[in-house]
């Protein structure tokens, strides 16, 4: 099981956009006039598009792919000196803690996360709200690595593979997730789908680019637990795409 985490698990955008605000001020030595669209995408394509639509121009390609390691390290710090806040301007989403205790508690399962958020932060996000210890970090994907989401989901699924030494196929692997690009990535990377309608996408829009299943929220538990079992088992997956 991988989670993505904002808008579908916490809401914490305010904290990170002033974590995002800090960091690129100190390492462009521009202000952050505007934040690039952040749903479904890695920290590393934020800040990309962010230099462009604030017209810090490094200079070339390579300037670009310098500025980046020294971002991520001014993010985290900038992220964990606003830890307390998580909480205070945060919140956690509806039925969030229910369903991630749920999942949990199915019989071989492991829950890990496929972000686009650095690990540091992915940590400091879950930890904020006691999610955290349901999660294993070791062999999740994070926006830290320079790769499309979907092919972070594969390098997931070889970690956990290896790891627990079992075979962790398409049809045993399951992405819940709230944007469009993330039900892309999981097309990409060999998982179904279960799209959360608790993002800036409508159930419609996730239903057409292909979600497996389509729930409006996190709060019917029972709901999403169905929906997983009915997509790892011989006959619900492959089943024809409809709302759990």
């Amino acid at each position: 099981m991988l989670w993505n985490i904002d808008l579908t698990l916490v809401d914490v955008a305010q904290v990170t956009r002033a974590a995002y605000a800090e960091a690129f001020r100190e390492v462009t030595g521009r202000r952050l006039v505007q934040l690039a669209a952040m749903a479904g995408k890695s920290e590393s394509e934020i800040f990309f598009e962010s230099l462009a639509l604030n017209g810090a121009d490094p200079g070339d390609s390579d300037g670009a792919d310098d500025l980046l390691p020294a971002f991520t390290e001014a993010l985290g710090t900038a992220f964990r000196a606003r830890r307390a806040m998580l909480t205070e301007q945060g919140r956690l989403l509806p039925g969030a803690r229910e369903s991630v205790t749920a999942v949990a508690a199915m019989r071989g399962t492991v829950q890990t996360v496929l972000t686009g958020t650095i690990r540091p932060n992915a940590i400091e996000k879950l930890r904020a709200f006691g999610l955290d210890r349901y999660f294993d970090f070791e062999v999740g994907g994070y926006g830290s690595e320079i790769y499309p989401k979907g092919t972070r989901l594969l390098q997931a699924r070889s970690r956990a593979t290896e790891k627990y030494r079992v075979d962790f196929s398409e049809d045993a692997s399951v992405y819940i997730a709230d944007s469009p690009r993330d039900v892309e990535a999981a097309r990409i990377g060999g998982a179904q789908v279960i799209a959360v309608a608790s993002g800036r996408a409508t159930m419609t829009e996730l239903r057409e680019t292909g979600a497996d299943r389509v729930l409006a929220d996190l709060t019917q538990t029972a709901a999403v637990v169905r929906a997983i079992e009915q997509l790892t088992t011989p006959a619900g997956a492959g089943a024809d795409r409809r709302p759990a």
